[in-house]
């Protein structure tokens, strides 16, 4: 557990949790905790029990903002992309007048840069400080969709030079990876555009604009991981074409050459035919004229094919 006085930009760390339980004469402070430490907050800063149970549980929750009497609670997603899965973490938020605290079960890269952005934006008041983290776990976001999209993209070419049959795996394996991001995206969209609309006590007014700026990103980002549902429907069909076209095309050459040997098993079966008396069978460069005669069969037939694109 990491706890911080942050006033006016300047960042203090505080060794000892029973301090931050008393609001300081200005500023505030952020408390970053894992699950294992709500033994200790639930009491001190009286915690909703339903919340921390939240923050235990080991199912995953969904996006959400609950008001209990002095605090808000909020689940909310962090996002990376790694060897094409997408990995979701989560973010459990207590918002009070005078402190924030922060839950999580894994490490998020969002609060490194928050260290910055405190400093550089003289952050002093815990939702100011609640705006600035929402802004970055979104703004990562963005930077997932291009990632997707640039596979996305190398999938489709690779679909068109030559279809493999690892490709159809790695279409499902994306398709099921952005269904799920989708499916917690909607609800977080919600979550932030509640914190721009509605009126809430331990919100400055002029932040719900703000926050309305974020609900634009978050809606932007549910359209491209719904138009990625359909680039990946789209993906799959094809790649079920390309499939069907090289079963066309192998298919064709079978064809063409069944149809080249067919006159020559003819001329070979008639040969093949016991009778002493036949054409040319006693011929002494009788076998060549024959072998000769197949051989332009043959090729006559396969420069028609050509010419007429049928191979």
């Amino acid at each position: 557990m990491k706890i911080r006085l942050i006033q006016n930009g300047i960042i203090t760390t505080i060794d000892d949790i029973e301090e931050a339980a008393t609001p300081p004469d200005k500023g505030f402070y952020w408390i970053d905790a894992t699950p294992f430490d709500l033994d200790i907050l639930q009491p001190l800063f009286g915690l909703h029990h339903l919340a921390v149970e939240d923050c235990i549980d080991e199912e995953e929750q969904r996006p959400k903002l609950q008001f209990y009497d002095d605090h808000y609670f909020m689940v909310i997603n962090g996002i990376a992309f790694h060897n094409q899965d997408i990995f979701l973490r989560e973010i459990n938020i207590f918002l009070g007048s005078n402190t924030i605290i922060t839950v999580t079960k894994q490490e998020a890269p969002e609060f490194a840069s928050m260290l910055g952005i405190i400093r550089e934006k003289e952050v002093n008041r815990s939702d100011a400080f609640l705006y600035y983290l929402v802004d970055q776990i979104v703004d990562r976001y963005f930077d997932v969709t291009e990632k997707i999209e640039d596979l996305i993209e190398d999938l489709e070419e690779q679909i068109l030079m030559k279809t493999r049959k690892h490709q159809l795996e790695q279409i499902i394996g994306l398709r099921s990876e952005i269904l799920y991001a989708r499916k917690m995206l909607v609800p977080q969209r919600d979550l932030i555009d509640a914190l721009h609309k509605k009126e809430l006590p331990l919100i400055q007014p002029y932040l719900r604009k703000y926050f309305g700026d974020i609900v634009e990103d978050a809606s932007k980002i549910v359209e491209s991981f719904e138009t990625f549902r359909d680039l990946i429907g789209n993906l799959r069909e094809a790649y079920q074409a390309a499939l069907a076209g090289r079963a066309n095309d192998i298919m064709r050459v079978f064809t063409a050459l069944t149809t080249i040997f067919m006159p020559l098993t003819i001329v070979t079966g008639i040969y093949g035919m016991n009778f002493e008396v036949m054409p040319e069978l006693h011929t002494r460069y009788g076998y060549y004229v024959v072998l000769g005669c197949m051989a332009a069969i043959g090729v006559t037939m396969f420069i028609i094919f050509k010419k007429k694109e049928w191979l």
